[in-house]
């Protein structure tokens, strides 16, 4: 007993001894050292050259199963695909297949373009730079007479990314919606898809897919998203980048009802703008009248502006002026009730949303089907003061559209054309006054003097424009913009719209450090 008393009065003394102790430093006004920060050292800016710069494109149109019946074959003629390439500034370049191969098609020094007619697989398009950055653009063009994929598919060849979202699209019963997703790297690529629907995030029955390096993955909305009359689908990537598109296509019994690719669209943002809204005049509730699809991702809606800038300034859209938004909820605006013309949406809002457009064109009646067609087009939103190039896919007419987003004064730029033999046929400024959209026929805009709406000069014969390049000037009002492709047909106008593909930076500054903690001092 004598023992455990004396092990228990040792540890009250050593305890008391370091109260004493704290105490005494205390008093004493002694300080424990504060830990030292490692000193900063000021570094070097080095210069890193630009490098070589690459784009996944499409790969052919998916073709739906056929049903053993000629009289009713979903695809009675096969889809006629062309991608085209266009590069300047570069010190030259290559058309490759995505899964490795040699090269279809190169791209010389200088300013250059390239076509391939008909390629069976989805293809990379590269070009290496010079002293400056190189610009690249190319498109892929699938143009189908009839069937259930009639219309025009098309769409701007890609720079990876490890996030993108695709406005656009639907599973229900009258839609198919293709989730195509690329590894563009030389790592797999483990994504992870999330569709939105009328009635917010839809609990999808898979969500997580691993894509092989340069190989594709295909999935079916509609097996994993069922029933959604409007969709809007997040692409998530980690371990490799990616491109992503969905091919949309909508049939209504056995007429189709349009066929096109939706392509990534800007991040949310507060401030969403979608150039190239060619629309034609239609009654509020008509298929013709195309719409602005919004959400606001999270768990917390708002309410979204929307003004509508068109050939002789703003316009107002009946219903935009204050748009309700549930979260996670899909929300189609009609754009009804229009005069027909090109406009540029600008979406305004508290918290981030994401946006796009449709457009549509009549078709006729068959002699097997007495109900006339339609055929959709898909708008990508994108940055407005955007410095990139796009290219008019081939057997297409391409007509540029130029809205200036602004409240005042005019936004100005330098077009420079790049023709179909791969000459720079033509360097112009361009002007828009602010809050309107100008539009002009790419072959027109080959000659000299300022571009300004209103004015459309003449095509030039043997100088078709392969890709237009816009160079946007600094100002209070900063140019959005897009390429309006169509081909227009007996039975009616197939039509796509394609976003540019920015421009590269160029050179770019990094500081280097010492790391005290690394190495030897």
């Amino acid at each position: 007993m004598s023992g455990v008393w004396l092990g228990r009065s040792v540890r009250a003394v050593s305890g008391i001894g370091v109260v004493a102790l704290v105490a005494a430093v205390v008093a004493g006004g002694i300080r424990t050292p504060a830990p030292q920060a490692p000193p900063v050292h000021e570094g070097t800016v080095v210069t890193v050259p630009p490098s070589a710069v690459a784009l996944t494109c499409p790969a052919p149109l998916i073709l739906p199963e056929g049903g053993g019946d000629k009289a009713f074959d979903p695809t009675p003629v096969a889809p006629v695909m062309t991608l085209v390439a266009a590069a300047a500034s570069s010190a030259g370049g290559a058309v490759t297949p995505a899964a490795g191969g040699a090269a279809v098609a190169t791209l010389s020094p200088g300013t250059s373009a390239a076509r391939v007619n008909g390629p069976g697989g989805a293809l990379v398009v590269s070009a290496r730079p010079t002293d400056t950055a190189a610009q690249l653009s190319a498109a892929v063009g699938s143009v189908v007479t009839a069937g259930d994929l009639r219309g025009l598919s098309a769409a701007s060849c890609q720079r990876p990314t490890t996030d993108a979202w695709l406005v656009g699209g639907a599973t229900d019963l009258s839609s198919t919606a293709q989730l195509v997703i690329a590894a563009a790297g030389a790592t797999p690529a483990e994504v992870t898809v999330s569709v939105y629907g009328p009635a917010g995030k839809v609990d999808l029955s898979a969500d997580h897919y691993l894509v092989a390096p340069g190989a594709q993955r295909v999935v079916n909305l509609a097996a994993i998203a069922p029933e959604q009359r409007r969709v809007v689908v997040r692409v998530r990537a980690t371990g490799g980048a990616v491109t992503t598109y969905v091919q949309d296509t909508k049939l209504d019994g056995f007429t189709p009802r349009g066929s096109d690719l939706v392509a990534p669209g800007s991040a949310p943002g507060k401030h969403q703008v979608v150039p190239g809204l060619s629309v034609v005049a239609a009654a509020v509730d008509s298929p013709l009248a195309g719409a602005l699809r919004l959400m606001v991702p999270g768990r917390t809606g708002t309410t979204a502006h929307v003004r509508l800038l068109g050939p002789d300034g703003p316009q107002e859209l009946p219903g935009g002026e204050q748009v309700e938004l549930a979260p996670g909820e899909v929300t189609d605006i009609p754009l009804g009730g229009l005069p027909a013309g090109s406009y540029t949406a600008v979406v305004d809002s508290p918290r981030p949303v994401v946006a796009a457009g449709q457009v549509a064109r009549a078709g006729a009646p068959t002699t097997l089907d007495p109900a006339p067609s339609l055929e959709r087009a898909w708008v990508a939103s994108s940055p407005r003061g955007l410095d990139g190039i796009v290219t008019v896919p081939g057997g297409t007419r391409g007509t540029l559209v130029v809205g200036a987003v602004g409240t005042s004064g005019s936004a100005s730029g330098t077009l420079r054309l790049i023709g179909t033999d791969g000459r720079l046929l033509a360097e112009r400024p361009l002007t828009v006054p602010a809050g309107s959209t100008g539009t002009w026929l790419t072959d027109t805009l080959v000659g000299t003097g300022p571009v300004v709406p209103g004015t459309q000069g003449k095509a030039v014969p043997g100088s078709a424009v392969a890709a237009v390049q816009l160079v946007p000037d600094e100002g209070a009002a900063q140019l959005a913009w897009a390429l309006v492709a169509d081909v227009a047909r007996p039975d009616g106008t197939l039509i796509s719209v394609l976003a540019p593909v920015p421009a590269d930076d160029g050179d770019a500054q990094v500081t280097v450090r010492q790391d005290p903690r690394v190495g030897t001092p």
